[in-house]
């Protein structure tokens, strides 16, 4: 470490791979149109096309952007040396992975399956056929996200001690419809992308004390969740998400803090903003020996460039050109394994309050 801090001098891209191969799609959602597909232009990556079982949806998507609309799961997965793209929802990956080729390359959208007994069945599979398989737990890539852990990694905040999720949003789940009438939403479909982060940062907790519920207003399963994570007597590390805050932007905020015994670092996460438009994202730090803070300016956003960044470590794992494949299947198992730890903290009850005499 320098004794200046320069905030340009944080890594915030990931390499691109030196010769892309061409990616295969499944599903034709919203997010395949708001960021699959434009981080894959913006990387340079060949898109082959994609694949729904909705081909009018597919075929309306896949002339947006100029691409195929395979009409069968068979020709989708007889483009060669194809890197395949499961943007679909978690009921259904199990059974396209089944058929995937022996040996290739797969991102797989997050969640690994709908609970940690899919999650584990989907690890068998990808064993089974050599899958080299990794989920889209994207936010490790956000420029923002590259930036603060190569902070961390450079001593600027010292020995990381306390890190706080803060969200109050409106949050448009009326784009999902495949989320209607699942038992389980918030953690499982989005807070899982900062339990992933965390347990990036900090490693695996000993264990999560977690509430999640809905809302009044509405029928969808959980929207509002309440989780400490357990590392013991020195790192605190808590999350306060609410997807029901509906009172005009003023207090809305979608943050993290984090600190560490000689600095901090302030994250604003814009996208989920006024989603899926978002505000830009932000990251400043408080460095070792400053005591003020510093804007660390951003080379991107979390939507689209931490995509690119995804698909980039997968293509060149694939290739060879990166020892580590990032948030692979294994690694992935145990981010499902804290979500699921998640809801049953959430499912047991409280300890009852004392009874006055």
């Amino acid at each position: 470490m320098t004794d200046r801090f320069d905030p340009a001098s944080l890594s915030q891209e990931w390499p691109l791979p030196s010769n892309p191969r061409p990616i295969v799609t499944f599903g034709a959602g919203s997010i395949v149109g708001d960021a699959h597909f434009p981080a894959y232009r913006k990387g340079g990556f060949p898109i082959a096309g994609l694949f729904d079982p909705d081909h009018d949806k597919a075929k309306k998507l896949a002339d947006e952007w100029g691409v195929t609309a395979f009409r069968t799961q068979e020709e989708a997965l007889a483009v060669p040396d194809a890197i395949f793209d499961l943007a679909t929802p978690p009921t259904v990956h199990a059974g396209i992975l089944s058929a995937i080729p022996e040996g290739a390359g797969v991102l797989i959208q997050k969640p690994m399956g709908s609970d940690l007994a899919a999650a584990t069945d989907i690890l068998k599979i990808c064993r089974e056929r050599k899958l080299r398989a990794a989920v889209n737990f994207q936010l490790r890539f956000a420029p923002m996200m590259l930036a603060l852990k190569d902070a961390i990694a450079k001593g600027w905040l010292g020995e990381v001690v306390d890190f706080d999720a803060w969200l109050a949003l409106d949050t448009p789940w009326e784009l999902w419809a495949f989320l209607k009438g699942l038992p389980r939403i918030e953690i499982t479909m989005h807070s899982i992308h900062y339990l992933d982060l965390i347990r990036q940062v900090l490693g695996d907790p000993k264990g999560v004390h977690a509430r999640s519920m809905g809302h009044p207003n509405h029928d969808m399963a959980q929207t509002r969740t309440s989780a400490i994570l357990d590392y013991g007597d020195t790192v605190r590390c808590a999350l306060s998400i609410n997807h029901d805050h509906k009172f005009g932007r003023k207090y809305q905020a979608c943050e993290f803090r984090v600190c560490g015994t000689e600095g901090a670092a302030y994250l604003q996460l814009g996208v989920n903003l006024d989603y899926p438009r978002g505000e830009p994202d932000i990251l400043e730090i408080n460095p070792k020996g400053s005591n003020e803070w510093i804007s660390v300016p951003l080379k991107g956003a979390w939507f689209p460039d931490a995509f690119v960044g995804r698909m980039a470590n997968l293509q060149r794992f694939v290739c060879g050109e990166d020892e580590e494949l990032v948030s692979s299947v294994e690694d992935a198992w145990n981010t499902m394994a804290l979500v699921e730890a998640a809801y049953e903290s959430s499912a047991a009850p409280a300890t009852p309050l004392a009874q006055r005499p």
